[in-house]
């Protein structure tokens, strides 16, 4: 493997005040268990209901564990930067408490929040350093909504460059501004991306929750490789401003988290209707819905579930992991038939033509509108140029080129794209699939076991079966499978548009069934 030169970032003060021993080990580290090692959203607010913990304590606990295991110890660079109001908000979640006021089940929760998603008083990179000196004014609409729910913002997490849209060589979780995102199960192996860092930061406990992004992926491949819980929310269920974007047909924040209940309580703390983003208003129903009321263990029985046929099915290593998971499934009363999507595949280059418009229109605009440094495809692509030692290192920029040479919103070809590949990946795809078998949703291993890391030969990708929920705009959820040497493996629900309570009972059930994941050791030398 490459050597990977590790860039200095400053830490912030409050950091180095909580950590006084920030050089030992990950060994030494090890040696003394963390207090909140795999805890959740009920237990933490039964905890501090009951006086035993506050929302400071908490903080400062996840703060001295990414000091200890983030910026030194195994070194994972899933956080990008810390914020400098963290403890201050937190001890106001308390105050409140203490004045009888809990906002929800996320009152003094600590979040971390992908570095696309603007949050005051941070910066909001995309992982550029063109970016690197871009505080946005306001918070993104989901921000606004988790410090409503009382959330704390913690800071926010490294990223694929650009949400994995500059180059087709590049390796997932690596950025200018944040380094190169290590996997907690196998250091020298690959974190999937572009959600590298929300996913990473999560399976290693370094906050209770955490918010990803995804165009295609982008949440349920990292999910899937760092054993956590990923949710792909329906385009237009969670709103899209303040998000530096890709595809306005695609694009989506969402849940990443260690357990279904926690995404459920995450995905109705963000969800709902903003004027900011038009998707929104195709929101059925209530613009608040509490998720976490329909989960329930006995929710596999009768249920009708489709496996797709795929590739990845027939691999020796996730095979027999997958076998156990339908196993498992048909023992808690689910009726699992074999099923295909009829147009498999047939969605993809309209998908890329679709893609490079909707960057090639939406990125100016966004950075315009929210005033940053650069506010042109043109100039980043400038700016990539000028600073290539520390920009492209290891790949390129072929899709930024491509994205400026592409069209206008008003080309035929878009048009065409835009519509083939919504009505094959969805209509004809995933609902025409539900609909021949009478099947509550479709299942798939989300994608294959992390691959090792190599800058400048770009991601040794296993393959994923996201790919026709992210382009019909429809829900998907990643929830731990089994391990296959030690690496995580994710079995990916997928449903038709809006069914996200459905998919969250289902993922559930067979979550608690299951009990599928594992924490991470920070191993080296993987195979």
């Amino acid at each position: 493997m490459r050597p990977f030169p590790i860039r200095p970032r400053p830490l912030l003060l409050l950091a180095l005040a909580l950590c006084c021993a920030c050089q030992r080990s990950a060994t030494q580290s090890a040696e003394v268990p963390f207090p909140y090692q795999e805890a959740d959203i009920a237990g933490l607010q039964a905890r501090m209901a009951a006086g035993e913990l506050d929302s400071v304590t908490l903080t400062d606990a996840y703060l001295r564990r990414i000091a200890e295991l983030d910026r030194s110890g195994p070194t994972l660079r899933a956080v990008t930067e810390l914020n400098p109001a963290a403890r201050r908000e937190a001890a106001q979640r308390d105050a409140e408490r203490r004045a009888g006021h809990v906002r929800g089940p996320l009152h003094g929760m600590p979040v971390l929040l992908k570095d696309n998603i603007a949050a005051t008083p941070m910066h909001n990179t995309a992982g550029s350093l063109a970016l690197k000196g871009f505080r946005p004014g306001r918070d993104a609409f989901l921000v606004q909504r988790l410090r409503q729910a009382g959330a704390v913002i913690l800071g926010k997490t490294n990223l694929s460059e650009w949400a994995n849209f500059r180059s087709t060589r590049a390796s997932s979780g690596w950025s200018a501004v944040g380094g190169q995102t290590r996997n907690p199960y196998a250091l020298e192996r690959n974190p999937c991306g572009s959600s590298a860092g929300s996913a990473v930061a999560v399976a290693a406990n370094f906050a209770v929750v955490a918010i990803g992004t995804e165009t295609d992926g982008s949440i349920t491949c990292p999910a899937a490789i760092n054993g956590i819980v990923g949710l792909k929310p329906t385009v237009g269920l969670v709103s899209r401003d303040g998000i530096i974007p890709i595809s306005f047909s695609q694009d989506t924040a969402g849940p990443m988290t260690r357990s279904v209940a926690d995404a459920a309580l995450l995905l109705g703390a963000i969800a709902g209707r903003d004027e900011a983003d038009p998707a929104t208003a195709a929101m059925p129903g209530r613009a608040v819905y509490d998720y976490s009321a329909r989960l329930r263990t006995d929710a596999l029985r009768g249920a009708r579930i489709g496996l797709l046929r795929s590739p990845l099915s027939e691999r020796p290593e996730i095979g027999p992991v997958l076998a156990q998971a339908v196993a498992a499934l048909r023992e808690a009363g689910a009726i699992v038939v074999e099923t295909e999507l009829p147009t498999e595949g047939q969605w993809e280059q309209d998908e890329l033509t679709v893609l490079l418009h909707e960057f090639k229109a939406g990125l100016p605009r966004h950075l315009q509108q929210w005033q940053a440094p650069v506010t042109t495809l043109a100039g980043l692509i400038a700016f990539n140029r000028e600073h290539a030692a520390q920009e492209m290192p290891f790949f390129g920029q072929e899709l930024f080129e491509q994205a400026e040479a592409a069209g206008e919103l008003n080309d035929p070809a878009y048009i065409s794209a835009r519509n083939n590949a919504r009505r094959l990946a969805g209509p004809e795809g995933i609902d025409a699939a539900l609909r021949a078998d009478q099947l509550d949703a479709l299942i798939a291993p989300t994608t294959g076991v992390a691959w090792r890391t190599t800058h400048g030969e770009g991601d040794d990708y296993p393959g994923g079966s996201y790919g026709a929920a992210a382009v019909a705009g429809y829900p998907s959820l990643s929830v731990p499978m089994g391990h296959a040497d030690g690496l995580p493996l994710g079995l990916l629900f997928m449903g038709t548009a809006w069914s996200e309570p459905r998919l969250l009972e289902l993922g559930y059930a067979y979550e608690q069934l299951t009990r599928a994941r594992k924490p991470p050791t920070f191993a080296s030398g993987k195979p």
